[in-house]
This record gives C-alpha cells, structure tokens and sequence, in this order.
C-alpha cells in the first residue's frame, strides 16, 4: 500500500467537484495543469479566474519535499515557527552529503561517519516533528519520491530545484526555496504567481538511440535556459502517451534547465503501470477511478493554441539523440552534427569520464539501456577507454538491478558503481587530481553542466546526453564518435558496431529491496530531543533577521557588478560546501566567490572602497558589515539561475547586503530574496547595468514609500562626484512587502503563530 492512502484518497474525492466548479468560473475548457491548480487553492473552491503572469494566488499543497542539503536549514527555520508538528505530509532524504571517490560501499560508510553530527540531527528532527527520514544510501531525492510519494493530480513542492522530475507521474511538482517549505510544513499557504502554460505536442514514437532525454535536450535548446521562466509545461499528444512513465520523469526533471516553473503529463496507462509495478496499485485504482478528471478536457489538445500561451511541437519519429554543451544545458546539438562542432570549437576530442546516473536518468528502465550497451560492448570484446560511473537512483533500483544482472554488465567493461546519492552531479565527487586538470571533456546523464559544477575544474568540458548515449562514448573515448554511424575497433583488432539500446520499462521479476532506508516519523514527538551535538562547526542554530528600520537606504557601496551567467552555484557553491549547510556563517565564506566582476573579469576578486584594496568577496562585504556600511550587488540575466538553493540569498542576507539590482531574474531565487527580507529589484531599463561603476555609492531614496508596481529610484554617486539617477522595478505584492518589512517570511509567520 502507497504512504498517505487517507491523503491521496481525500485529495481524490474532492478532485472532480473542485474541477467542474474551476470549469464553471473560468467559463471554457480547462488544461491539465489548470485543474490541478485550481483544485489545490488555499481557501477551497475557485471563485474568480486568475489572469496568467499576474495574479499571485495562495496554494494547498497535498505534500513538501527536502534532501538534506536543504533540509537542515529547513529544520533550523521549523524549529523557531512554533509549531509541534508539519501541517502537511512530508519527508526528508539524505543523498547530497555523500561523495564518490572510491565506490559505493566505501564512499557510503564515509559519508555515515563524517556526516554523523547532521544526520542525526535531521533523523531526530523528523522524527519529532512527524516527517518521514530515508537515510543514506536510500537513493536520490527524485527517484525516491517516483518510487513513493508521486501520485496524478497531485500538488507537491520541494526544497530542490527537480523536485519537478514528479510530473513524470502526473504532478505539479515545483522547486522552492526552504522558506515555501517552511510556510506550509507550518500551515500557511503556498503563494505563487499563476504561471503561463506551454503546451507541447508530441507526435510520432521513439526507436533506435533516441530516448526521452533527447525529448529534454532538444526542448532546452528551443526554449535556452530562461525561455520556460513564468510558465509550466504540459506535454501531450499520441507521442506523450508512448512514453515510460520514468522517461516522463527525465523530461520533467530537466524542465528546471528552462527555467519553468514545473512540467507535466496527463494521467495514462504507463503512470497506472508504474504505480502498479511500485507497489501502490491501490493509488492506480484510485486514479483509474477519476482518470477523466487526470487529463485536459477534450477541446484543450483537440486545439492547443486556444488554451496554451505557447505551442510547440516534436515528431518523435524524427528526433535523434543530442548532447548539450560545455558549459550550458541549452546548446544542444544533434548526434550527426556533434562531431563537426567538436571539431570547430576546439573542444577536447579525447573523452576523459563518462558518468551516468543523477535524479534525471538512474530509473531501472535507464540502467537496463546503459548496461544493453555494456553487454554488447563485453559481447564484441570492447571495454571502456575512459573513465566511467554508474549511480543507481534508488536502493530499490539498486539492489533489483544487481539482482537482474545489469550493475555486472557495467562492471565487467570497467565501470564502477557509485553510491544511491547525487555525487557527482551536484560537485560531490572527488575527482582525482580534478584541481590540475588542463582542457578536458567529460559527458554525463546529468541534467546541469556550468563550469566547474561537477569537479570544481573551470577546465572541464562538462557535455550532457542520455545514459545509453554516454556508456558507448566512454566505451570509444572520442567526443567525435557517432554509435549510429560509426565503429570500434575491438581487443581483437576487429571493427565492430554497437546495436541500438534495449530496455524494459519495469522489471519483468518485479522489485525487491532488502533495506530501503526508510525511518518512520513518531506518533507523538513531544518527547524526543533533536540533536546538535556541542561546538558543532557543521549546525548552528538560526537567529531571525533585524527588521527594516523604516528608513531609505543611504549610502549603499557597490559589493560586485556580476557579469554574464551568476547560477546559485556561483553565488553559493556546492561540492564540499555542502558540509557547511547547516551552519550559516561558516557556509557565507563562500558568497558570491563564482562570480565574474565586471570591472576584472576575475572572480572572488573585487574592491574594498573602505581601504581600496582588493580581497576576496566574502571577506570585503564582512569589513563593509563590520562598519555598518549597507552593500548592494548588481547582476545580469536571469540571476540566480539553477539550483533552488535559498542559502543563495541567506547568505548575502546574513552579510548585511541590503539589495541585489538586476537585468533579471530566475524565479526561483527572487521569491528566496523576497523570503529572507532582501530588497530583489530590476533595472528599469536594462541598459543602466553598464552605469554601475566599480566605486558607486548608492542611495536608494524612495523607499519609504514601497508598495506593488510603485519604481523605486536609486542614485548613483561615481568617484569623480558626477552622479545619475536610475530606476528600478520591483515583483513585491503586500503580503511580500511585509516580509521584507519584518525581516523575513519567518519573522511574520512566528509572530502570527505566537
């Protein structure tokens, strides 16, 4: 039987009423996502139709979501709500603090020692506070929740950008900053501007190398890296319908590369199969039940362009396999032009790794695909001529994979197994000598390749593609090898060609698993005792945030002018910074040290006006706190793009930076500003970015005056005492406003709790 029956259950006997009355009011047909949305508002059934874009409207989700990067700080927030309890259903996952170096078991009882002080802490958090725990080696956030917790027609956030990879099985499933998550784990709504709705059509079916990866890789190179922001996808279409229910997880997941808010497919056979094969035929029953009411309405597909803000359409009879990159997940190129582009680019043509896994593609159906490849490459007397990973996502899919054979394929061509965790995907790998590495190129199943994410190497070359796609490019070692088109030569001095993958969608023996790594929440947890063990250089308890002081902001000095791509992980890196999640101060000596500064084109590497030397960025905004002297930063496009990340915009919280002024913003990271009280802004007219000067004061004038869709003006006074005035646009509503007003999100929710 499923977690939270009685949930799913009430969720599903409201659905089809809260529908038709959402019908009624918006007066047409409805999408999919529309009826999700409009069944999961806070106050209950719709009353008005909410304009796309515009209206923020508060939600009921049925359930959140954290790994343990994020739900440490989670937690911390939780524990000063004051709250006994989550309002909601809830679980946290522990699979970002393991790293790969040595292999799965070793690396696992690494991470079990040398993370003992936070998992405990977390472990006794959960249990106290009624959340479900799944320790590590129990698999990847994503994966564990498609496995457990995703059901159709759902409504679900969490503290981790792919929390979207749930749409596979028919949810809205969004990436938030902690802060949402604390709001509604403590009973408040969940507030959202109503996106826009991209419909995408997908015709035709799938064969050969092409998998549904490429389905993603082709959609981010479309839509780039920011196309998505505002909207939530919804695929359809015969071609939809063709598709695994984890190849649909795989598509969503990497929709975060967009941008969207989340992506999403309508109920059909494949979800109610995987249900089944998981072990929650009683959800698939249940969904059966109701499945008009999982789906648009008829005339939504039927006539895509009337209902959506945006259309396209992909001939999966046509689509060949891609790879993205370097650097970006939204340069795709298609398999027969990649070797061309290699070539013209001066990328590396020697493959150094080749890594595949992560929460977008470690599903039993990827493992089955990737090992076919292993197994022909053992078959025509081929091995690896690079490195090479394999991360099972879960330890259900683990242990039945290795039951059926597959981790052996791997093995046997040279392949390590990893443990059930992010690894190497989000930094944590400890790559060997990765600090002296020259020019190289690495290919992964990952679904995010900036520079320097996976091995802190600014050098590598990190390319995207599909788990099968890249086991045969590491069995070659070329970037410019073509499986479709191209041979090998094998031990033998024989040339010899791979055959397309082959996989199975769910195990013919079913699952089985002996430890799934689940710990259960306490009845009652008044009684037990959250750990944070003494001096503790890893956990530090949260102190809120001073409210504003109801003044302008005067005689702000510029911190850093970001220029160009400024991700999450530029303005709080991952890898061993992970350690550091729970503990604020220690994690802030990272902040903003990926940035480029506009005026040296370095990074962590900007000017102290107090002194007028330059030092690294953490250490010249603590001398400007140190001072009392308010700090601003200023960014480019779509700031704070990536991971969902709120220590991003704690940190420089925790600082004392008063605003971050931009040409735009990721969507994810504003709302994370607007929640630990920061000043988010934009630049009126973009093209006053280029006025910023390395030596600005800045005052912010009007202030006092804040409220929605009201400018504010900034003053800039440069070294040769000219000055400029610019103007800067704002998102905050009232209820935002607030926020900022109090400090944080958190201050104004303790206070109306108390």
């Amino acid at each position: 039987m499923a977690f939270n029956i009685d949930m799913i259950k009430k969720v599903y006997d409201g659905l089809p009423a809260r529908i038709e009355q959402a019908r009624k009011v918006v007066g047409r047909p409805l999408t999919y996502t529309e009826k999700i949305l409009y069944s999961h508002l806070y106050d209950g059934a719709a009353q008005k139709t909410f304009r796309r874009g515009e209206d923020y409207v508060n939600f009921a989700p049925d359930r959140t979501a954290m790994q343990d990067a994020t739900a440490q700080m989670v937690l911390l927030q939780f524990m000063l709500a004051g709250r006994k309890k989550v309002a909601v259903a809830s679980s946290i996952h522990a699979d970002h603090l393991i790293q790969a170096e040595a292999g799965a078991h070793t690396d696992l009882q690494h991470a079990i020692e040398f993370n003992r002080d936070v998992y405990d802490f977390m472990a006794t958090g959960a249990k106290k506070y009624g959340i479900d725990f799944w320790k590590a080696g129990a698999g990847i956030i994503h994966q564990v929740i498609l496995e457990n917790y995703a059901f159709p027609g759902g409504l679900m956030i969490g503290s981790d950008s792919h929390t979207v990879n749930a749409g596979g099985l028919g949810m809205i499933a969004v990436g938030v900053g902690g802060a949402d998550v604390v709001d509604v784990i403590a009973g408040m709504p969940w507030e959202l501007k109503f996106p826009k709705l991209i419909g995408i059509k997908l015709t035709g079916k799938l064969s050969g190398w092409a998998s549904a990866k490429d389905v993603i890789l082709k959609v981010t190179g479309m839509l780039t890296v920011k196309g998505g922001t505002g909207y939530i996808v919804e695929y359809f279409g015969e071609g939809a319908q063709s598709l695994s229910c984890t190849g649909k997880g795989t598509i969503c997941n990497m929709g975060a590369e967009i941008g969207a808010t989340t992506s999403t497919f309508a109920y059909d056979a494949s979800m109610s199969e995987y249900l089944a094969g998981t072990g929650r035929a009683d959800v698939a029953e249940m969904a059966d039940a109701i499945a008009e009411h999982l789906t648009a309405d008829a005339d939504v597909y039927a006539n895509p362009e009337k209902y959506f803000d945006k259309v396209l359409e992909i001939n999966l009879d046509e689509l060949e396999p891609h790879i993205n990159g370097p650097f970006t997940p939204d340069r795709a190129t298609p398999i027969s032009k990649f070797a061309k582009e290699v070539k013209k680019n001066d990328w590396p043509e020697t493959l150094s790794v080749g890594l595949i896994g992560s929460c977008t593609n470690s599903s039993y159906e990827d493992i089955t695909r990737a090992a076919s490849v292993a197994r022909q490459a053992v078959d025509k007397k081929l091995k690896v001529k690079a490195e090479f990973t394999i991360t099972p996502g879960s330890e259900q899919v683990r242990y039945t994979a290795e039951r059926d054979g597959y981790l052996n394929d791997f093995e046997k061509i040279g392949g390590l197994v990893l443990a059930n965790a992010c690894g190497p995907c989000i930094g944590q790998w400890k790559r060997h000598n990765a600090e002296n590495l020259g020019k190289n190129a690495i290919i992964t199943s990952f679904n995010r390749n900036f520079s320097k994410r996976n091995d802190g190497n600014p050098n590598t070359h990190s390319f995207v593609a599909s788990p099968e796609l890249v086991t045969a490019m590491t069995i070659a070692g070329d970037m410019t090898f073509n499986p479709l088109t191209d041979t090998l030569i094998n031990e033998e001095g024989q040339e010899v060609k791979l055959e397309e993958p082959k996989g199975l969608n769910l195990p013919p023996k079913g699952f089985e698993v002996k430890d799934n790594g689940y710990q259960a929440p306490a009845e009652d947890g008044s009684d037990i005792e959250i750990k944070i063990a003494e001096g503790s250089k890893r956990l530090q308890l949260l102190k809120p945030f001073d409210p504003w002081d109801g003044k302008n902001i005067m005689g702000m000095k510029l911190l850093i002018k970001a220029k160009g791509k400024c991700t999450t992980d530029h303005i709080s890196p991952a890898g061993h910074w992970l350690f550091y999640r729970g503990h604020l101060d220690n994690l802030s000596a990272n902040t903003l040290t990926g940035a480029v500064n506009a005026f040296n084109g370095e990074t962590n590497k900007v000017k102290n006006q107090l002194t007028g030397a330059y030092d690294e960025v953490p250490k010249v905004q603590r001398a400007y706190q140190k001072a009392g002297v308010p700090t601003i930063v200023v960014g480019d496009e779509n700031y704070g793009e990536g991971s969902s990340r709120e220590h991003a915009a704690m940190q420089p919280r925790y600082l004392g930076v008063r605003v971050v002024l931009v040409r735009s913003f990721a969507r994810i990271h504003e709302t994370n500003l607007k929640k630990q009280g920061m000043l988010a802004l934009t630049f009126a007219d973009p093209a006053d970015y280029d006025k910023i000067q390395e030596d600005d004061t800045i005052d912010l004038i009007d202030l006092t005056e804040f409220a929605p869709g009201r400018p504010m003006t900034l003053v800039l006074h440069h070294a040769d005492g000219s000055e400029e005035t610019i103007k800067a646009n704002h998102s905050y509503n009232d209820v935002q406003i607030a926020w900022f007003k109090a400090g944080s999100a958190l201050n104004l929710l303790r206070q109306q709790n108390q």
